[in-house]
């Protein structure tokens, strides 16, 4: 009688079930053919009576000015300059701007010149992605609304090629399967990483890990499952691409243990402003009377700045006790909002309890060329991040000219400072007395010892240069347009 009851409960659910998921079938298939016409009606024809090809680039944040803009940029003039029947579109969230501003704005924080007009879809729902509306579960709910941010641009324009350029992987399905595009996107950082599921595992209090779940064992596991759960989706989502490029090492191994597409996955590196610091003169310290060491990064909580305090506070006492030169620490970096700002004055108050207020000095959203000046006259250059995705920082200070200090891990460890042709570019630490050890010791080192390591760095920096991403983007983005 059970069993009769099964199969009479179970058979209309299998049946239902069926039924569906061929109406679910028919209807996306439906959507897909309803873009594929639209996007017809609104392409039309060139001079030559040939429809340009369309290339996307998905980036709902085109106009901050930051790292992900500049391969945004360097990469729409690499397509413009290489291809000669593709228009480039942007989505775009930046409604406060017009297209022209845009430009112009990536003209004036990058140099980076466009030599055709750029279509731009301004995008009406990108406070769908803002963090600040999802103040749990923020990854799943960030997702989530890229995918109605998604639709909406799909919506307003269908192109041949789709290139996530921001890091928006739940996007890419529907682009695929509904749009019918060919893949493509560039990962500056994945959405999730094994360093954080191992964060949580280990039951660590980190800045994306609050100590409140840290403390109880079922919040953490209940975090783990969900961080699995969205891992599992994530490299989903993310193995719908054509071709993935990653900007490191780092990224590269996070992407390939995660979407599991290696044989299109590629690395190339951002695009950094080499040259410009480059044309700084490298010439052998003229005085010793004094050295800075500077930090270039914006005041965000991963980058630890207390780490910096501290490691020069321990320099400090330790160095007091000969007669040695005077040291200057100075933090360059920019401040976006008031939790920002809040940092800075905790980072205040920090150097006042270890008493290096006299040698400590902030300096806050300064201009291009009083960033250069300081670079130009610091001994040393400090990074602390622990896994750094790149490190365009690090790479412009060894451009400019100091000699290199940066976190023993990411992108800095993988990448940027490595030997080049068999001889030491920079230096690497990992805590507090390494830090201070590591820069008493370039201190130490004659000023033409450390003139060498200076020369040596920046001839490695030209794997970083614009020529050399323009080189490796074609080539990884080639079979996108076959």
């Amino acid at each position: 009688a059970c069993f009769r009851l099964l199969c009479s409960l179970l058979i209309p659910a299998l049946f239902l079930s069926g039924i569906l998921c061929v109406c679910l079938v028919v209807l996306l298939w439906g959507i897909r053919l309803w873009l594929q016409q639209r996007k017809k009606q609104l392409t039309s024809a060139g001079k030559d009576g040939k429809r340009p090809l369309l290339v996307a680039f998905f980036h709902p944040y085109c106009n901050a000015g930051g790292g992900g803009e500049r391969v945004l940029w360097c990469a729409v003039r690499t397509l413009q300059k290489k291809y000669r029947n593709v228009t480039c579109v942007v989505y775009t969230g930046d409604r406060d701007a017009t297209g022209e501003e845009i430009v112009e704005g990536a003209f004036r924080r990058f140099n980076i010149k466009l030599t055709h007009p750029v279509k731009f879809v301004f995008l009406e729902k990108r406070y769908l992605v803002e963090a600040s509306l999802y103040p749990h579960f923020t990854l799943l709910g960030q997702s989530l609304g890229s995918v109605f941010l998604g639709w909406e641009a799909l919506l307003k324009c269908v192109p041949d090629i789709y290139i996530d350029s921001m890091g928006y992987a739940f996007t890419l399905p529907l682009f695929k399967y509904l749009g019918g595009c060919r893949i493509g996107c560039y990962v500056h950082y994945p959405t999730i990483s094994t360093d954080m599921l191992s964060v949580v595992r280990n039951q660590d209090t980190r800045f994306n890990n609050a100590a409140f779940i840290t403390n109880n064992p079922l919040f953490s596991k209940f975090k783990l499952v969900y961080y699995y759960f969205f891992a599992f989706m994530y490299g989903l989502v993310g193995s719908c691409s054509d071709v993935i490029m990653v900007n490191s090492s780092w990224t590269l191994n996070h992407i390939l243990s995660l979407w599991r597409a290696g044989a299109c996955t590629s690395i190339v590196y951002p695009p950094c402003d080499v040259q410009t610091f480059l044309d700084i003169p490298l010439e052998e310290e003229k005085s010793t009377a004094e050295h800075s060491i500077v930090s270039v990064s914006q005041f965000r909580p991963e980058k630890d700045h207390p780490l910096q305090i501290r490691a020069f506070a321990k320099l400090l006492k330790e160095k007091r006790l000969g007669q040695q030169p005077s040291l200057k620490l100075i933090l360059i970096g920019g401040c976006r909002n008031q939790q920002d700002e809040e940092r800075v004055n905790n980072l205040k108050h920090l150097c006042e309890e270890l008493e290096v207020s006299n040698n400590v000095m902030f300096r806050i959203n300064i201009p291009f060329e009083e960033l250069k000046r300081h670079l130009a006259e610091a001994t040393i250059g400090l990074h602390t991040m622990w896994n750094e995705h790149f490190g365009i920082g690090v790479v412009e200070c060894m451009a400019a000219g100091t000699v290199i200090l940066a976190h023993n891990s990411g992108g800095p460890k993988l990448d940027i400072v490595v030997p080049y042709e068999g001889h030491i570019t920079g230096f690497l630490a990992e805590n507090e007395d390494s830090y201070a050890e590591t820069m008493a010791y370039i201190l130490s080192l004659s000023p033409e010892k450390r003139l060498e390591i200076r020369e040596n760095a920046r001839r490695s920096v030209h794997r970083f240069s614009d020529q050399h991403f323009e080189e490796t983007f074609l080539l990884s983005v080639e079979p996108l347009f076959k």
